[in-house]
């Protein structure tokens, strides 16, 4: 197979199926689906087992027990986990549009890794879109949006602009090629050698930092905002708080100031 596309989840069945019936049918189909499921309850599970019943490509669902937000734990055990060597990773809250995957595997490059980013959804949207609506893509058109009450701004452009139009809109972008967790690919040896996600890190700028560590071995970025695109599906976010936010943060500059390449507490313990 040509990738491995690695998804964060938690409880959220119901996005979660959406997400994979948009994988389901990508223009890029030589790829396997790995659910990286931070101690989800077992109607997770049953959804995952229903579905491998309905998709063509492999899904490989790979949990750990309920400890609160340890999302960079459970995304090292699926680069575990992965077949492939070459890795995308995305949210269980993120529908991919047809091209995402064939996206991604057109932009991958050595020695780079790929930063692409998201439409945000409000919740009756999120709620509204069904199984048709992705499958024929009509959740990705801006005036089957709009008719579903999508505010207009520019952030709409997003959606509207294809091709060399993207290309050019990618260079152009103020917004840093950082790694996101939600939109964001690489080869899987170079996680490895940075010893994947940092584990002392919960929900607050973890993806980042690995973007981070990266660079300082030596990695470059490109930017495929415009061109990789996903929509997300809105949802509460009750895990964020201070203290962790400043953990994070200082991890992170620490990471800066010293080049860190290889975390202590990652795919590895050392």
């Amino acid at each position: 197979m040509k990738a491995s596309v690695i998804m964060s989840t938690y409880n959220s069945e119901e996005w979660l199926e959406k997400v994979i019936w948009g994988f389901s049918v990508q223009t890029e189909q030589d790829f396997e689906i790995i659910i990286a499921d931070d101690g989800s309850r077992p109607k997770t599970k049953q959804l995952i087992d229903d579905l491998r019943t309905k998709i063509s490509m492999p899904l490989v669902h790979v949990w750990q027990e309920d400890e609160g937000f340890q999302k960079s734990r459970i995304l090292n055990k699926a680069i575990v986990a992965s077949s492939t060597d070459y890795l995308i990773f995305t949210d269980g809250d993120c529908i991919p549009r047809q091209d995402f995957v064939e996206t991604h595997l057109n932009y991958r490059e050595k020695n780079y890794f790929l930063s692409g980013g998201y439409f945000m959804l409000p919740m009756d949207i999120s709620k509204a879109i069904t199984k048709d609506d992705i499958v024929s893509q009509r959740c990705f058109d801006i005036k089957w949006l709009l008719r579903n009450g999508l505010k207009r701004t520019f952030k709409n452009t997003k959606l509207r602009v294809s091709g060399s139009v993207a290309k050019f809109l990618n260079s152009i972008t103020p917004t840093n090629a950082s790694w996101n967790g939600h939109n964001a690919s690489g080869w899987k040896e170079d996680l490895v050698a940075i010893n994947g996600f940092n584990e002392d890190m919960q929900y607050g700028g973890q993806d980042r930092e690995l973007g981070e560590r990266l660079f300082n071995k030596g990695l470059k970025s490109k930017q495929i905002r415009y061109s990789a695109i996903c929509i997300h599906l809105d949802h509460a976010r009750g895990y964020v708080n201070k203290e962790t936010w400043q953990k994070n943060y200082n991890i992170r500059k620490n990471v800066k100031i010293n080049k860190i390449v290889r975390t202590p507490t990652g795919i590895e313990k050392l």
